[in-house]
């Protein structure tokens, strides 16, 4: 699955996106160089300022009327408090309100709350000066075109607003394009930008083409390389030779690169955070019987049990060990069971399979897996409902109503 920045944009998104830039037509559109896409970010052009009207003989006083003015509108209008509102003030001088409220009306628009647009202004203070009709509109009916929802949208922007500074045309569309070329949907192409907006940012022919030729090469299936891209994209976004080095050193581990459980691994080996989640998880692990071996075999099964939270494997262990009677090891042959709901669904099938038990209706050897994998549907038709005439009380068991 070799892949190549996209040498053109597509048609329909060119054409779509000529009515929403003022004077746009085909030339203008077309990116020049889609290998390297090119920051646009220009004070002038995109933030120029607008019409002053504070006035003053004295440049001094004039200077700070400005700062009180722009201190007092940040506080005022968007939700800053004084001493944030005087660090963006260093930022940025407003003249009027008259171009700052076009851009706070335009994200409350579009479902920014007060809280978000606060966020957004105490982190890019400048984009006040952007003009909401040419600049900013277009980037918003883009992301939305494309499947964004007016809420993910605003928790995104409000997050990391970089990506409002950036060009449409040179940046943010080839991003789309060359996405699209990997992953084929939208609907990844936003679960990607879920997780980081530096999918939209970066220039891909650095780490991300390398990285997935990389994988193509040493036969990563289409489907996985589509599967780390969309879930977890800031792997594969990562330095093209720790991403190798990573590659390498889950293949030395024994994952076999044609299955999905590669991939897996080698997010939950990247960077220095999931590094420190490792250590903690392989530490508790340990304080609950499991042997290094015990810990790699359930890692190469399921790679993501070394990226839960402490309180996380703690409440499940300690309900299966004390409440269930298991084996502590015996949770390492299926570490699957880590990852379901300890009260939507563990805690309801196991005191179902508790009164079957105790009723003689089932053997006591029943697993784990075929117990707590299985969709509700199914649980329901072979454990609830087939044994409903012998016991009526099951489903009131299952749902909860009923006290063991």
């Amino acid at each position: 699955m070799a892949v190549a920045v996209p040498q053109a944009t597509s048609l329909t998104r060119l054409v779509f996106f000529t009515k929403l830039i003022p004077g746009g037509s085909f030339t203008t559109l077309l990116p020049k160089n889609h290998r390297k896409p090119i920051f646009v970010f220009s004070l002038q052009t995109q933030f120029s300022s607008p019409v002053t009207t504070l006035t003053s003989k004295n440049p001094k006083d004039e200077q700070q009327q400005k700062l009180s003015f722009t201190i007092n509108y940040l506080i005022d209008s968007c939700g800053l408090s004084p001493d944030s509102a005087t660090v963006a003030a260093r930022k940025l001088l407003l003249d009027s309100p008259e171009r700052p409220n076009t851009v706070l009306n335009l994200l409350r628009d579009h479902g920014f709350t007060t809280a978000q647009i606060s966020t957004l202004v105490k982190k890019r203070p400048v984009l006040l000066l952007a003009n909401a009709e040419s600049v900013l509109l277009p980037k918003l009916r883009f992301f939305l075109s494309i499947g964004v929802s007016k809420s993910l949208l605003a928790r995104t922007l409000a997050s990391d607003p970089t990506i409002l500074t950036r060009s449409l045309v040179n940046q943010l569309i080839p991003s789309y394009n060359f996405l699209k070329s990997v992953l084929d949907s939208d609907e990844k192409i936003v679960a990607a930008l879920r997780r980081t907006t530096w999918v939209f940012l970066e220039d891909h022919t650095k780490n991300l083409v390398p990285n997935i030729n990389y994988m193509s090469e040493t036969g990563v299936p289409e489907k996985c390389i589509k599967l780390l891209l969309t879930h977890f994209p800031e792997a594969v976004m990562q330095k093209s030779h720790e991403f190798q080095a990573i590659a390498k050193q889950a293949q030395e581990m024994g994952f076999n690169p044609q299955k999905s459980t590669f991939v897996l691994a080698i997010h939950a080996l990247s960077g220095k955070g999931n590094k420190s989640i490792w250590d903690k998880c392989f530490e508790v692990y340990q304080r609950w019987g499991w042997s290094e071996d015990d810990i790699m075999c359930a890692f190469k099964k399921h790679p993501h049990c070394m990226m839960l939270s402490e309180r996380k494997i703690n409440r499940t262990m300690e309900f299966f060990v004390n409440e269930m009677n298991l084996a502590p090891r015996s949770i390492a042959q299926c570490p699957v069971v880590l990852f379901f709901s300890l009260e939507k669904r563990i805690i309801p099938r196991c005191s179902v399979t508790k009164v079957l038990v105790s009723n003689g209706l089932v053997k006591e050897d029943w697993s784990l897996t075929s117990l707590l994998v299985p969709v509700e549907k199914v649980f329901l038709e072979k454990l609830v409902i087939k044994y409903e005439e012998e016991l009526p009380e099951l489903m009131d068991v299952y749902l909860g109503c009923t006290k063991l």
